[in-house]
């Protein structure tokens, strides 16, 4: 039997993928941060614009969550377009378009316009998260993933805790250039997506194959297994794209992502507003500098978990206790007043929510594969991703009839405890079949 253990101690494996994971994913997270403090900072940019008549709790959730809908409507699309047209160029039309969009966020001077711009951002980034969790299969066998899931997102948490007090510092421009402070938020932040875009198109290689950075040898072996993992996958999960999308695992995976983005995002589009009221802080500045503290701690929590859930092939308990913690600690923010339990509960909130999402992204991409698994993963978070629009569209319209988050935050509480059970009620292994794999490689070393 192989053992994995062994594997990971072989000189040639651990150099193939630290030269992986020190080529390609501080430029993956520098990109994902981008993206998440576009798709975000209008919860910063909400402690100004709730100042304008036509704004309120239930417009700016609505308005947060429908950034969703146009990324459900097109993100299966252009994940199998990513496919067909290799990453690198896709990736770049993606974040190039978002980039624009993101800057345009300055003309929302009206409750239609906030909407429709909003619509339009989410259907320029449709594609971009699946195709980054597509793209590192092509990298990393499976017993690697979580943890490497876990590193490219610590960007997303990490996001806030750069991009949070970037967006209050910008809000102090109020005036400059007769413009408000959160139209220079929107304009200023729009433009290292764009950027970034072209810079993907010289740095990105589509592929191993490409990778002129790995030795003969490196690539070889890399090869070799991912195509030994995916023969294995093939024969025992052999699906087209449409068997994928109808598949009863995939439906159950994306109902559970569904619930927990529910509870994500309906705490990431509120956290700011509710660390002000819970903590006392006036200054929008300072708010923005203790809304950060928990993602910071965020960042920490999900690489342990994520690490821990690969050497123990453990995801699906691992999501439930992320899921449990999240719930835990919106319930205690929810129940108290004092600042100092308000932030401890968030730090655990935070926590739990995205320690969740690497070893949930590790469950598909061990029985998905090609274009079966371009389709399947971006139905999964295409489908999830609708929580983003349900979340802060619930926790706004709460806040407006009860004018109070105590209700709200216990909404997502629920919605975390939900998704933790889902997880443990899947019924498949994650990791390939290590027998499998290693004849398969066996083979291939005979072929050679």
């Amino acid at each position: 039997m192989l053992n994995y253990t062994a594997m990971e101690s072989s000189p040639l494996e651990r150099r193939v993928l630290s030269k992986i994971t020190w080529r390609l994913i501080p430029f993956m997270c520098l990109c994902y941060l981008v993206a998440f403090i576009d798709r975000s900072n209008a919860a910063v940019a909400k402690l100004q614009m709730k100042s304008m008549p036509w704004f309120d709790d239930a417009v700016y959730g609505f308005g947060f969550g429908i950034f969703f809908l146009g990324y459900f409507i097109f993100e299966v699309p252009s994940n199998v377009l990513l496919e067909k047209f290799g990453p690198r160029i896709w990736i770049a039309r993606i974040m190039i378009l978002w980039g624009v969009i993101s800057s345009a966020m300055m003309f929302a001077k009206s409750e239609w316009l906030f909407y429709l711009l909003r619509f339009l951002l989410g259907a320029g980034e449709a594609g971009f998260f699946p195709g980054m969790i597509l793209y590192l299969t092509y990298w990393y066998p499976t017993a690697h993933r979580a943890r490497t899931v876990a590193l490219f997102m610590t960007a997303a948490a990490l996001s806030a805790v750069v991009g949070n007090p970037m967006s209050g510092a910008l809000l102090k421009m109020e005036g400059v250039g007769g413009l408000a402070g959160w139209q220079w938020l929107f304009m200023l932040e729009g433009v290292p997506a764009a950027v970034l875009g072209f810079v993907v198109l010289a740095y990105l290689p589509n592929g191993p194959q490409d990778a002129r950075w790995l030795l003969a040898e490196e690539r070889a072996w890399l090869t070799a297994s991912l195509g030994a993992e995916r023969a294995a996958r093939v024969r025992r999960h052999s699906m087209t794209l449409w068997q994928a999308l109808s598949n009863g695992k995939v439906l159950l995976l994306s109902l559970l992502y569904f619930a927990v983005v529910i509870g994500g995002y309906g705490l990431d589009s509120f956290l700011p507003e509710i660390v002000k009221l819970r903590t006392g802080w006036e200054d929008n500045f300072h708010v923005s500098l203790l809304s950060a503290l928990p993602p910071a701690c965020a960042a920490v929590v999900m690489v342990i978990l994520g690490r821990r859930s690969d050497r123990t092939d453990t995801p699906r308990a691992h999501v439930l206790i992320a899921s449990f913690l999240a719930a835990a600690g919106i319930a205690l923010t929810a129940l108290t007043r004092h600042p100092v339990p308000v932030l401890i509960g968030l730090c655990l909130a935070v926590s739990g929510r995205w320690s969740a999402i690497p070893p949930f992204w590790a469950l598909p991409t061990a029985f998905l594969s090609g274009t079966a698994a371009a389709g399947g993963i971006a139905m999964i978070n295409s489908i999830g991703n609708l929580g983003g629009w349900a979340g802060p569209s619930i926790m706004g319209w709460l806040k407006k009839h009860t004018d109070a988050y105590t209700t709200g935050l216990l909404f997502l509480a629920a919605c975390f405890v939900a998704g933790g059970i889902m997880a443990v009620s899947l019924k498949f292994r994650a990791a390939p079949d290590p027998e499998a794999v290693e004849k398969l490689l066996r083979g291939s070393e005979e072929r050679a």
